[in-house]
């Protein structure tokens, strides 16, 4: 753990909110992703960041440095996450209405119009299968093929060991195939 960061940790657990704040602002792009691809919809990704910041805040006293300061906030966010969904028991897709309001943009302002809305429509689909993994491979694969997370990582913030992690994982983008090929189509004509 950086000095720097070690320092703000014990400011913020004494009460200094400016420190807490520099130590989220570091954090809050990363677990608003993963809050993303989690909920799989802006409103309730943002709902589940500021409930993982509040619980970060609450608990922050009780950080032991056991693991980096970026895997304990993880940790916190992922299962904030998980009992959101657990409660609301919904999938939700996100719309490119919402998308493009929220600062999205294509990468290639030169693309043209149909493949702009095709590789949309292929995100969609990948989210809508994503949404329909069950929540511990789901976890997985966002944390591992989205977030770019290590296994050991991954197995530090779910709490559980890597060989576990790497079985989530491999069912997970298997489950994911079989659902994206029931879309084929949507995938085959990208190549055309």
């Amino acid at each position: 753990m950086q000095t720097d960061e070690k320092s703000l940790i014990e400011r913020a657990a004494k009460g200094d909110g400016q420190a807490f704040s520099q130590l989220m602002s570091a954090q809050e792009s990363r677990m608003y992703a993963v809050a993303l691809r989690m909920c799989g919809h802006h409103e309730d990704a943002q709902d589940c960041l500021q409930e993982a910041m509040l619980r970060i805040y609450r608990s922050i006293s009780g950080f032991k440095g056991q693991s980096s300061f970026s895997t304990w906030v993880y940790r916190i966010t992922m299962n904030t996450c998980l009992d959101e969904l657990r409660r609301s028991k919904r999938r939700k897709v996100t719309s490119l209405d919402e998308k493009l309001e929220a600062g999205w943009a294509p990468a290639d302002d030169m693309d043209t119009p149909e493949h702009h809305a095709l590789r949309a429509e292929q995100r969609r689909a990948l989210e809508r299968a994503i949404a329909l993994l069950p929540e511990d491979m789901r976890s997985a694969v966002v944390l591992r093929d989205i977030q770019g997370c290590a296994y050991d990582e991954i197995a530090d913030i779910l709490g559980t060991n890597v060989g576990t992690i790497k079985s989530r994982i491999s069912r997970g983008r298997a489950r994911l195939r079989e659902i994206l090929l029931q879309e084929r189509e949507l995938f085959d004509r990208a190549n055309v």
